[in-house]
């Protein structure tokens, strides 16, 4: 299973950003897709998350501002980044979680490779 993400870059105080990050491979089934950050020397944390029956989350830094989305026919998960402050600077991270290969396979978490986001002030 690979994830690849998309959409990072640099973007002014205010501004929006659209990343994506499609998993493919060989899939059966994928409980939740969501997005973690890393700033510099601090720890990564969670951004957002969408689970298969429609349960989001948000980090409360993000509420309000940021919004995720998911086609489950793609495997592809999205996350609009509006207001974008220079907080939100950090390396975006793609999680798949609870995917399974095979109906009745074990499940696995897996993450892909970080885009940048920089946010000037």
């Amino acid at each position: 299973v690979q994830l690849q993400a998309s959409g990072g870059g640099l973007v002014q105080t205010g501004g929006s950003l659209r990343l994506s990050c499609a998993a493919s491979g060989s899939i059966f089934s994928i409980n939740g897709m969501g997005w973690s950050r890393q700033a510099p020397g601090k720890p990564r944390e969670m951004v957002a998350t969408i689970f298969g029956d429609g349960t989001v989350n948000y980090a409360d830094s993000v509420k309000g501002r940021f919004t995720i989305s998911r086609d489950n026919a793609k495997n592809t998960v999205y996350l609009q980044m509006n207001s974008l402050k220079p907080e939100d600077t950090a390396v975006y991270y793609c999680k798949a979680h609870n995917v399974r290969q095979e109906p009745l396979g074990p499940i696995y978490d897996w993450w892909g490779q970080g885009t940048l986001v920089t946010v000037s002030s």
